[in-house]
């Protein structure tokens, strides 16, 4: 009996070990990085990968980088990337410290566009408890193209010239609880790309020179962007960029959510926004059947830009329930847009923030050549402008109703050039009793009516 399980035990540790011969290691230490942060740990990384072991862990350390480490998903198939928090890339090389590359560069994300390898040896890549500091002017964090179901969560990226750049082509993507910080480009940017699903949650996203979540061009779909900060994504130097910025004037974005957001700051720099979107580019109207638009704006904290929100050529859109407050030109400013729905945002110039008492400091709201839409329950408060607090000039079939306009300078509503609108149930109050004031000032429009 003795001897039967002695042999019993001899063949089961020699099936072990014959199990974990099969199975190479999966630190990347394993493969020669050594993560003293001196030497070059390029070789010893792109070997770890170039296994095809999948779960590759980085211990802690610093670990030097002097060009892109490329992740081809159908050679190496799955792959996740995995620290915990305390191992750090520095990448001293131009280009992607890590580039994930897949094949899924036609069909949409519908499971019968895919083909089976996909699944087999592409789905889901991950980046997960990785710091990536840049140490070049033009390195970046993470690039993705070809991907589904990219996933990077817990992750640090700064002083890149990008944190993450997706291109050409992705499906599903989740980023989540990441901090993209002090890059001196953009922190998550969206370049001329085909995308349809991507979620951006929790994470922190501040001090990126050009932009904190950037879409320019290509064709993206269902952008979900909730519960981030989102603050001072926009250099002094920088024109025309925001903390977040949604360009489709040479593409087609549309199907956006941003919710739950704080974002904030810089108000110095020239023609800064917190949400900018453009819609379709000049010339084109809206019959045109490229699909912009679709777009939540909702339960968001924003203030300290030049404006607050800005859109243009925009259809439809609805803002509602948001705090908005220090736009030092344009709490929101809406250019050629249609069914805009804007109800129930509290623009309070909150006096504790101190910002001024100029109409340099105007706070006010401008709706110019929209048409076919709502601004109701709304609070306006202490808008200095030397124009109206709200004005709406060359729309058409626009309702005003049940807002509460106080402390305003001139005017409470302008209506110039209005057409085919009603204003009515508000509560219009100036700001010195003294001061000549005109609740409702009318120049030109006709089948308005005013109650």
């Amino acid at each position: 009996m003795f001897r039967h399980a002695l042999v019993v035990l001899v063949v089961t540790t020699l099936a072990c070990a014959a199990a974990g011969a099969e199975k190479a290691p999966q630190s990347i230490r394993d493969f020669g990085a050594l993560g003293d942060g001196k030497a070059d740990d390029t070789a010893a990384i792109q070997k770890a990968v170039n296994a095809g072991l999948g779960d590759l862990h980085f211990p802690r350390g610093v670990y030097r980088l002097t060009k892109t480490v490329e992740i081809d998903l159908a050679k190496v198939g799955p792959t996740s990337l995995v620290g915990n928090g305390t191992a750090r890339i520095e990448m001293h090389g131009p280009g992607a410290a890590f580039r994930f590359s897949g094949s899924h560069l036609k069909g949409s994300a519908a499971p019968q566009t895919f083909e089976q390898s996909t699944w087999d040896h592409e789905r889901m890549p991950v980046v997960r408890g990785l710091e990536i500091i840049g140490h070049h002017a033009e390195s970046i964090g993470i690039e993705a193209i070809g991907t589904m179901q990219l996933t990077i969560s817990e992750t640090n990226i700064r002083r890149c010239l990008h944190g993450v750049r997706l291109y050409e082509r992705n499906r599903n993507v989740i980023v989540s609880h990441c901090h993209f910080y002090e890059n001196a480009g953009i922190g998550l940017f969206l370049d001329d790309l085909s995308l349809h699903q991507i979620n951006v949650v929790g994470s922190h996203i501040s001090y990126n020179r050009q932009g904190g979540i950037v879409v320019k061009a290509g064709d993206v779909r269902n952008l979900h962007i909730s519960g981030c900060d989102i603050e001072a994504n926009m250099g002094k130097e920088t024109e025309s960029t925001a903390n977040v910025l949604i360009d489709s004037t040479d593409g087609s974005i549309g199907e956006v959510a941003i919710t739950g957001c704080t974002i904030q700051h810089t108000y110095d720099a020239p023609d800064s926004a917190n949400i900018r979107i453009f819609g379709p580019s000049v010339g084109r109207t809206f019959t045109d059947e490229r699909r912009d638009g679709n777009i939540t704006i909702a339960a968001n904290v924003l203030s300290d830009s030049q404006i607050n929100i800005d859109l243009r050529s925009t259809r439809p859109i609805a803002i509602s329930g948001n705090t908005i407050w220090k736009g030092f030109q344009h709490n929101l400013k809406a250019i050629d847009c249609q069914s805009i729905t804007i109800t129930g945002n509290a623009m309070d110039r909150n006096p504790r923030y101190g910002y001024g008492k100029g109409s340099e400091f105007s706070n006010a709201v401008l709706l110019k050549d929209c048409s076919d839409g709502v601004f109701s329950g709304n609070i306006l408060t202490s808008i200095l402008s030397d124009t109206a607090s709200l004005t709406l000039e060359d729309c058409a079939r626009m309702i005003v109703a049940n807002c509460v306009i106080t402390d305003s300078e001139i005017a409470g509503i302008l209506a110039k050039n209005l057409t085919d609108s009603r204003i009515h149930g508000c509560i219009i109050r100036n700001r010195d009793p003294e001061q000549e004031f005109i609740p409702i000032k009318v120049e030109g429009g006709e089948g308005n009516r005013f109650e």
